[in-house]
């Protein structure tokens, strides 16, 4: 059964009060600038209120417009309009707001959870023409549940700046002054640079993707670490991460079931996605708001089998407070270029993995409780790997997206369906 969506209305939401001039040029940093125009994106599903549930919808709507109102005043940026990848013009245009009628009860989204279908109840495509630089889609359920997806562009915001974002704005709706600001400090922490010709939609590059969500369970991540840490020199070794032993093994079992090709001019790279705020020093806030991120990038070895689990390890510690001391002075910036281009032609075959264990994605309470779920949709890139808690909290689910082809051979792979759980935990 597919989901068909109705759109009801569409509104554009502006700050409840106008930007004032000497903000109204916010300037990106380099980190900003390098992002490629995609957005951020999530859904966050709440089960139907006991109450009469056409009123109670309609109540949430007129509120929950109205505190965005109120809380882009503080997160102005967001309601403005990018100009050449330099700046934002803070103009205060605004934020789209959708409201959307599904055609079936919340329930048969959570049974099935395919994250192509998450795409639906997002207000734009992810990668697409960004004219506005946020928006939000009210998804409104047969049985009165609603579910909520935000979009934030990728250019002016990390995963980290998203969700502190969705939590001020619950706090606004629930009438609760904000505490806790936005600091915009990023262009002051990395200054925009020259980035020597490089062209962030040149990270962009279409293939026919596909995204599979693989659970697995506490039991199963117990033993994958039991594995790795035997199998290595474990007086050199901490205990392994689950994300770590879980990149290292998802990686194995693509490059092994799908035949990637190995040539020997043909380099694999693992980029694994990190947050500098508690490393840079002094630490800096988690409402330093922008995209204070970085990537520790680990090339694996042929036949170094395990021994990728202490790789991986060592290229997170390598991005430390002195690494980005030379990131802030730009000592790392002249390849970035280059590598998006070798990228492009073939010559490395890219994973990626991000994580967002841990974050606060179910703390998103509007008044009416926490979510049921929260996911991410299905991205446009391929070979490309999102870590998330499930539910419970006590396993992990993986996200893997892989050309149709190439998943068609991942899924049915003996060892990966000798730990994955069933899909719908």
């Amino acid at each position: 059964m597919k989901t068909e969506m109705e759109l009801i209305s569409r509104k554009i939401i502006k700050p409840s009060s106008p930007t004032l001039d000497h903000l109204r040029h916010y300037q990106l940093s380099f980190t900003d600038q390098l992002c490629p125009p995609v957005y951020n994106s999530f859904v966050f599903f709440y089960p139907a209120d006991d109450a009469d549930t056409k009123f109670y919808n309609l109540e949430i709507l007129e509120q929950l417009q109205q505190s965005l109102s109120n809380v882009l005043t503080h997160f102005y940026p967001l309601a403005g309009s990018l100009k050449d990848n330099v700046y934002v013009d803070c103009n205060d245009g605004g934020v789209p707001f959708l409201q959307v009628r599904v055609n079936c009860k919340l329930v048969h989204v959570l049974r099935n959870r395919e994250p192509g279908e998450l795409n639906k109840f997002l207000p734009f495509e992810l990668d697409g023409d960004h004219e506005f630089l946020s928006g939000v889609q009210f998804n409104i359920f047969e049985c009165g549940g609603i579910g909520i997806g935000l979009c934030i562009s990728h250019k002016i915001s990390d995963i980290f700046s998203f969700l502190v974002f969705f939590k001020s704005w619950a706090a606004t709706f629930r009438g609760e002054p904000d505490q806790h600001l936005p600091h915009f400090e990023s262009a002051t922490l990395f200054p925009a640079r020259s980035l020597f010709g490089y062209d962030p939609r040149n990270a962009i590059v279409k293939t026919n993707v596909v995204a599979k969500r693989f659970v697995f369970s506490k039991s199963s991540i117990e033993a994958l670490i039991a594995k790795y840490y035997k199998a290595t020199d474990s007086e050199k070794l901490q205990r392994p991460s689950p994300i770590d032993v879980l990149s290292a093994f998802l990686w194995g079992r693509i490059v092994a079931a799908t035949m990637v090709e190995w040539k020997t001019d043909t380099a694999h790279e693992l980029v694994q996605y990190m947050n500098l705020r508690s490393i840079m020093c002094p630490p800096r806030s988690e409402y330093s708001f922008g995209n204070i991120s970085w990537v520790a990038t680990t090339v694996p070895s042929v036949g170094e089998g395990c021994n990728l689990v202490s790789q991986l390890r060592e290229s997170i510690k390598k991005v430390d407070s002195e690494y980005v001391k030379t990131l802030q002075g730009g000592g790392t910036l002249g390849s970035v270029g280059e590598q998006v281009q070798i990228v492009a032609r073939g010559e490395v075959v890219r994973f990626t993995f991000t994580s967002i264990c841990g974050l606060p994605i179910y703390e998103a309470d509007f008044g009416w409780g926490k979510p049921i779920w929260a996911d991410t949709p299905s991205l446009t890139f391929k070979n490309q790997i999102v870590f998330a808690d499930t539910v419970s909290g006590e396993g992990i689910e993986a996200k893997v997206h892989l050309t149709e082809e190439d998943m068609v051979k991942f899924q049915d792979d003996r060892e990966l369906l000798e730990l994955v759980a069933p899909t719908g935990c």
